[in-house]
């Protein structure tokens, strides 16, 4: 049996920091991302896709934000933008793939499935919520939505200005919808594009309803535990860089090629990995493999096909 991959793409694999945002810009990036797969592919594994949604979210709520001024058009919530992006994203994931494995001579099903993911309504997550979302208002806008919509906003200064921004609860995922289909299509050959932005956040109320929930899913938290349960051998994040690093861009910098799990939990202990970046795939990562996984990877995509680079994360290696 072909070995079963899931692979996280970073936001950078569809837009760029310094870049606009155009559809001719991000089917570029994706397409040169994808572009890296081929080696997985060819290879023998077959492979699950999830991706990140930040910016595209955000441009959807921002989207929404001047249709309600300007035309009096109701916003729709979040977990219908995030699944809006999800369809959106995994469209151009999908069609540039397939156009990928054409021009390598490769034939493959792809297909993409807009993924619920199941958060627990009790989650401590939803009476602190952190992540920040949409557009940055002033401080009477921000208070006037407060009043309106119930919304939560935290002040944050960016170049020297000030602004507030929404804020929403990002709970732990706890169970992926369609997860069986998945791992069924997934273990046939089928390319599956899944969890995609961290799935959009639901929850089963006590008469067994699937209700939304106005939240967001880490990806990297989603896609691993999407991993975990369809028994994936590996599990990949791809990032903008080659490897985890300890002190990263200080003197006493360090790469860490291997990492097992007593070495992932002394350096998370002790702050070794940044909490608005990295932390959060090395907690991914430890919990793939927790659950069974043989080995996450965190590289950047044009690394894959070089075996040398990236870090490695297992229960056990031999040092």
């Amino acid at each position: 049996m072909n070995k079963l991959a899931v692979v996280a793409l970073g936001g950078n694999a569809l837009l760029r920091g310094n870049q606009m945002g155009t559809i001719e810009e991000q089917e570029q990036n994706t397409e040169n991302t994808l572009e890296n797969l081929v080696y997985l592919i060819k290879e023998g594994y077959s492979l699950v896709i999830g991706h990140g949604n930040g910016p595209q979210v955000g441009n959807i709520l921002m989207r929404n934000d001047a249709g309600e001024q300007n035309y009096g058009i109701p916003q729709m919530p979040l977990d219908v933008c995030v699944a809006d992006s999800q369809g959106g994203i995994g469209y151009m994931i999908e069609r540039m793939l397939r156009n990928v494995l054409h021009k390598h001579g490769i034939e493959k099903e792809v297909v993409c499935l807009v993924s619920s993911v199941v958060v627990d309504k009790n989650d401590p997550a939803f009476k602190n919520p952190t992540k920040r979302v949409g557009k940055s208002y002033t401080k009477e806008q921000a208070d006037a939505l407060t009043k309106e919509k119930g919304w939560i906003f935290k002040e944050e200064v960016k170049d020297m200005v000030s602004g507030w921004r929404r804020v929403v609860p990002s709970p732990r995922p706890i169970k992926i919808m369609n997860e069986t289909i998945i791992e069924e299509l997934a273990r046939e050959g089928v390319i599956v594009i899944a969890a995609g932005g961290g799935g959009v956040p639901v929850y089963i109320d006590e008469n067994g309803k699937v209700r939304p929930s106005e939240a967001v899913i880490d990806k990297d938290l989603a896609t691993a535990l999407l991993a975990a349960r369809i028994k994936a051998d590996e599990f990949y994040i791809l990032t903008d860089v080659p490897y985890v690093y300890i002190n990263y861009k200080k003197p006493n910098e360090k790469k860490l090629e291997f990492l097992d799990k007593a070495d992932t939990e002394k350096y998370l202990a002790e702050g070794m990995f940044g909490e608005g970046n990295m932390a959060p795939k090395i907690r991914a990562c430890l919990e793939f493999v927790e659950q069974g996984g043989s080995k996450s990877v965190i590289t950047e995509a044009t690394k894959l096909e070089d075996m040398s680079y990236g870090t490695k994360i297992t229960m056990q290696y031999d040092k």
